[in-house]
């Protein structure tokens, strides 16, 4: 599993939303946790936010260095027997 995209030690605190009605009866009615189920769903919009962030900031030095590699390969392609 990988590291918490969050401090999961920070205090909750109380936020207003809304919500389809509908949903959130039967939300309620099938027993979900809707403060757990928003977190959880929250968390990965956060993280996919960030790698997408991450990959748009970093995309010329990944360019860069799969230029290299396609040019001079791998440190370990001389060792490889396959």
């Amino acid at each position: 599993m990988s590291a918490p995209a969050y401090d999961r030690s920070a205090r909750k605190r109380p936020t207003n939303l809304s919500v389809n009605e509908d949903l959130l009866r039967k939300a309620r009615g099938l027993g979900i946790n809707l403060s757990q189920a928003f977190e959880q769903q929250l968390e990965e919009l956060v993280r996919t936010a960030e790698a997408r962030r991450w990959e748009q900031e970093n995309r010329d030095a990944i360019a860069a260095h799969n230029r290299f590699v396609a040019l001079h390969g791998t440190f370990g392609d001389r060792h490889r027997k396959f």
